[in-house]
């Protein structure tokens, strides 16, 4: 019988069908074995699902309960031993609120909603209204099995608060009890209109919601599910038209600026956003493409041309090493030390020191500088995910925009 280690030998190179073979009793000895890599003996709780030795449960719950031990292998232990009800009354605990471990919170809540319990609806609402992916789907997943297990009507009497979490779970368990739920459209949370958009499946229904709806927000969200399901643009620009064109105002934001920030990030903006910046989007011309090549080559003949001596252009993720964005970084002067940044998005450039002879350069060659003043208007009401933040991003970061 092959070793424990030999079948783990590093952290990426498991052999899940040759741990399945050890016996229980062994992979339990190195699953609780806290001299063990997290890595091996995440791989030993994985490899006994289906098949707890019953003698051995008390040892593999203490590591769950175990905040000192690694957050990962408590993860693993607890997805492991989810089916049991002994777990419940320290599952609901209130420490368990505090959980912080990586990925705790949402196993337990994970856990409890497989035990059928139902005062974990809130919690797994929270979590179904998360801006990140898993949580939100251990969320949904976890709602889906209260529903399944004490129907729609009970999980929602869990949900009474007033929040948007709740709301928005209250509209995804209306949902799937076959409810309409388009009158969430009005909610005064973009997050909770946009999930009841994404949820809306019939175009007439949604084009007589539109000749009645409560709100101006309503109707842009009526209008933006209505475009997504048929795809016809010329409707969709009518009824902007008829809407009265409406837009987020940005004081300083000059149209050439906010074409080229609406057309690069309205398409795939945070929830929370502002429907006004999706329409907008959908009903106006894009800028025209970035000849990038020709650009870079432009800019780099007239740092040239002004002696500065510059470098071979770097998109910005060669200059940071990893990641992409909406820029190149064009090192110039003694050693390369000076840096302008041309940006992908139009005929924008600048830099962190706005430097005269850079920008006299660029602008004499039809770039648009863009200095501190201009760079720091924060465009409202667009979320744009930026290094783990949602928020509405300043003309200077969306322009230049990086993320590793």
């Amino acid at each position: 019988m092959q070793r424990i280690k030999t079948l783990t030998p590093e952290a990426g190179r498991i052999d899940s069908t040759g741990l399945r073979a050890c016996a229980p009793g062994r992979l339990v000895r190195y699953a609780v074995d806290p001299a063990q890599p997290w890595w091996r003996r995440t791989a030993c709780a994985q490899a006994l699902t289906g098949r707890v030795p019953e003698a051995r449960f008390g040892e593999l719950f203490a590591c769950v309960r175990d905040t000192g031990d690694s957050g990962t292998v408590r993860k693993a232990l607890l997805e492991l031993l989810a089916d049991r009800v002994e777990l419940l009354p320290w599952l609901r605990e209130d420490e368990r609120l505090e959980e912080q471990a990586y990925g705790m919170p949402e196993a337990v809540l994970r856990a409890r909603a497989g035990l059928g319990d139902l005062t974990a609806a809130a919690g797994l609402a929270a979590l179904a209204f998360s801006p990140w992916r898993d949580r939100r789907r251990t969320g949904e997943a976890g709602l889906d099995v209260l529903v399944e297990r004490h129907g729609a009507a009970a999980v929602l009497g869990q949900l009474s608060g007033d929040g948007p979490a709740d709301r928005a779970a209250r509209v995804l368990v209306r949902h799937a009890a076959g409810e309409d739920v388009l009158e969430a459209l009005a909610d005064p949370d973009p997050g909770v209109a946009h999930l009841a958009q994404s949820l809306a499946a019939d175009p007439d229904r949604l084009l007589a919601f539109l000749a009645g709806a409560p709100t101006p927000d309503a109707a842009l969200w009526a209008a933006y599910a209505l475009h997504g399901l048929t795809g016809d643009a010329g409707r969709t620009r009518a009824v902007y038209e008829q809407l009265g064109r409406p837009r987020v105002e940005v004081p300083g934001l000059d149209e050439e600026l906010r074409r080229a920030i609406v057309h690069e990030y309205a398409p795939e903006c945070e929830k929370q956003s502002d429907p006004r910046w999706r329409l907008e989007c959908l009903c106006t011309e894009p800028p025209e493409p970035v000849d990038e090549e020709r650009q870079l080559a432009l800019a780099t003949a007239a740092l040239t041309a002004a002696g500065l001596a510059p470098r071979a252009p770097l998109s910005c993720g060669q200059a940071n090493r990893q990641g992409g964005g909406t820029y190149h970084v064009i090192g110039y002067g003694e050693g390369g030390r000076s840096e302008v940044l041309i940006s992908t998005l139009g005929r924008f450039a600048g830099d962190h020191d706005d430097d005269p002879a850079a920008r006299a350069a660029l602008e004499a060659a039809g770039f648009r500088w863009i200095d501190a003043d201009t760079g720091s208007i924060g465009v409202s009401g667009l979320g744009v995910y930026y290094f783990g933040a949602r928020e509405p991003l300043d003309v200077q970061t969306l322009l230049f925009y990086w993320q590793d």
